[in-house]
Order: C-alpha cells, then sequence, then structure tokens
C-alpha cells in the first residue's frame, strides 16, 4: 500500500473515477478536489461512508481548490494524477470547440501538479484529448512517458461493446483495438479485432463493420445528445480508473492511450492513440502492432492531424 491518487475536478466524471478507485483498495489515499466549495469534500464523505458496505479500507479525501493553487497541498506525494478538468460537452459541441477554454483550466492545473506532486504520472481525460494531453506535458515540464491520455481505452470498449451488441455474444468474447486520434481522426483496427478468436471480418459483413466504426468515432456525441446535459462519465471513468492502477501496480498492461510517438510506425514528435505498455513511470514503451496498409495511412493521416492543433496549444 502507501500510494496516493488524485483526481482533479469532481464532475461525474471526476467522482465516478474517484469511487473506482477507492473501490479498488490498493490505494491508502483517493484524493478529488475541485474548485466548487464544498463539493469534493462531500463527494468524499459520501464514499468514505460506502467503505462498510463495500468492504475497502481506502481514505477518499475531498479538498476545495483555488485558482491560485489554494489547497493543491493535499495532492503532495500523489503516485498518480488525474486530470478531469474542463467543461463537458453540449450537444452540437464537438471536442475542438472546447479547446481554449479548456486549455485555461488544464495548463493551471498541470502547473500546480508540477508544484506539488512532481514525481506523479499524469493522466489527462479533459477534451479535447490529445490536444490537452500535450498542454499537461507542456505545463508540467515532466518527462513526456509520465504524461499520458485516455482514449484508446474508452473508443476500443465502445467498439467492443458494439460488436458484442450486434452479434448477440458475451462482451467477454469481443477482442477490437483503436488507435488514432480521440474523435474524428479514430482509426479502428479491423485486422485485429476478433470475435472468439475469429477474425472480425469473418463475422461480419464489411458495411456492418464500417457503421460501428462510425457509431464508435461518435460514441460521445451520441451519450452527449441523448443525456441533453453533461457527457458520457461511467466507461471513461472506468477505462481512466484501470490506467490509473496499471501505473500504481506497476503492472506493465498494454493498453491503448494517448501517449507520445517518437519513431513507431515512422511517426515522430507527437501525442497519439496507440497500445502503449504502462508501469510507475508511465508509458514504458509503446507496442508497434501490425497494420494493414489502410490502417497505417490512416494512422498517419491521423498523427498529421493531431500535429498541427497540438502545435497550437503551446501558444494558449
Amino acid at each position: 500500500m502507501g500510494k496516493k491518487v488524485t483526481v482533479v475536478g469532481a464532475g461525474f466524471y471526476g467522482s465516478t473515477t474517484a469511487q473506482r478507485l477507492a473501490e479498488y483498495d490498493i490505494f491508502d489515499t483517493v484524493v478529488i478536489t475541485d474548485i466548487v466549495d464544498g463539493k469534493p469534500e462531500g463527494l468524499a464523505l459520501d464514499i468514505n461512508q460506502s467503505r462498510p458496505i463495500e468492504g475497502f479500507e481506502t481514505l477518499v479525501v475531498g479538498k476545495t481548490t483555488g485558482a491560485d493553487g489554494a489547497g493543491y497541498e493535499v495532492i503532495a506525494g500523489s503516485d498518480v494524477v488525474v486530470i478531469t478538468a474542463g467543461l463537458p460537452r453540449k450537444p452540437g459541441m464537438s471536442r475542438m470547440d472546447l479547446l481554449e477554454t479548456n486549455a485555461k483550466i488544464v495548463r493551471q492545473v498541470s502547473e500546480q501538479v508540477a508544484r506539488h506532486a512532481p514525481d506523479a504520472v499524469v493522466i489527462v481525460v479533459s477534451n479535447p484529448l490529445d490536444e490537452m494531453t500535450a498542454m499537461a506535458q507542456l505545463a508540467t515540464g515532466f518527462p513526456r512517458n509520465r504524461v499520458l491520455g485516455q482514449a484508446g481505452m474508452l473508443d476500443t470498449a465502445r467498439f467492443s461493446h458494439f460488436v458484442a451488441e450486434a452479434l448477440s455474444v458475451p462482451v467477454g468474447t469481443v477482442r477490437t483495438l483503436t488507435l488514432g486520434s480521440h474523435g474524428d481522426t479514430m482509426v479502428p483496427v479491423p485486422s485485429r479485432s476478433t470475435v472468439n478468436g475469429k477474425p472480425l471480418r469473418e463475422v461480419m459483413p464489411a458495411e456492418q463493420i464500417e457503421e460501428l466504426v462510425v457509431r464508435t468515432r461518435n460514441g460521445g456525441a451520441e451519450v452527449v445528445a441523448l443525456l441533453k446535459t453533461g457527457s458520457a462519465y461511467y466507461a471513461p471513468s472506468a477505462a481512466a480508473a484501470r490506467m490509473a492502477r496499471a501505473v500504481a501496480q506497476d503492472s506493465g498492461e498494454v493498453m491503448p492511450v494517448c501517449a507520445w510517438v517518437d519513431g513507431d510506425y515512422g511517426i515522430s514528435g507527437v501525442y497519439l492513440g496507440v497500445e502503449a505498455e504502462l508501469g510507475a513511470q508511465g508509458v514504458r514503451r509503446i507496442v508497434q502492432t501490425e497494420l494493414d496498409a489502410d490502417e497505417l495511412t490512416a494512422l498517419k493521416a491521423a498523427a498529421e492531424a493531431v500535429r498541427a492543433k497540438q502545435g497550437d496549444v503551446a501558444d494558449l
């Protein structure tokens, strides 16, 4: 034990992530912070009162923080910091519509993380994801392997769910993969997707795969449109919590994440969705997978689309 994890932002995403992390019962402390006065303290109190029922010992600590950095001393010594702070999408908004607003928030938070938890691995979930991951790395000044983003785990989960639902098979029998960006240039990898060990292309017609790919790419927007206020948080928080657990346990699990790519797939100098081996220092290594020609072309196109936007965040 002796482990500490912080979740910055106590909205639905942050609070659900904190709950999942606490229920793993592998941390001494889960810290949750927010700028809304009293909200993180109230959530912490509520989650702590579930401990006798759910049977976990992890203590949740809530702390209201100020834009000036007041209260951030509570995160000192965190092994992992999950940044969920920022505005969620509203119906009709793209992830990119949030760029300027959330860049300011993520920059402020990242500077406080660097000050108070200089050894932490940072997992970014704020949108637009790829750009905010780049922003967090710039603002913390941390080595790039210690700053990563949550995207591929969620997109892959959505894709797998849609495949399982369409074929009426247990979700545990489906393996899918998505790479690229979190958004319009998401690159699904049907060549690496299987159902009961059989290639997806053998059990589902190409046009149906394409339909599910499009639905996966728009997975967040579909939830936003139905909810009308707020955005997805159950599946996203599950993904972020699993990533934080892999780091905390130095597990070496291979997961699709937003990581710094420098040479893999012939792509260099950009944060991009790839498979990576996770451990105590964040990304141990990028795991390069066999892609067919179309998939590789799409991944390179995604890298260039994201690169242009990541170049812009330095000025925000």
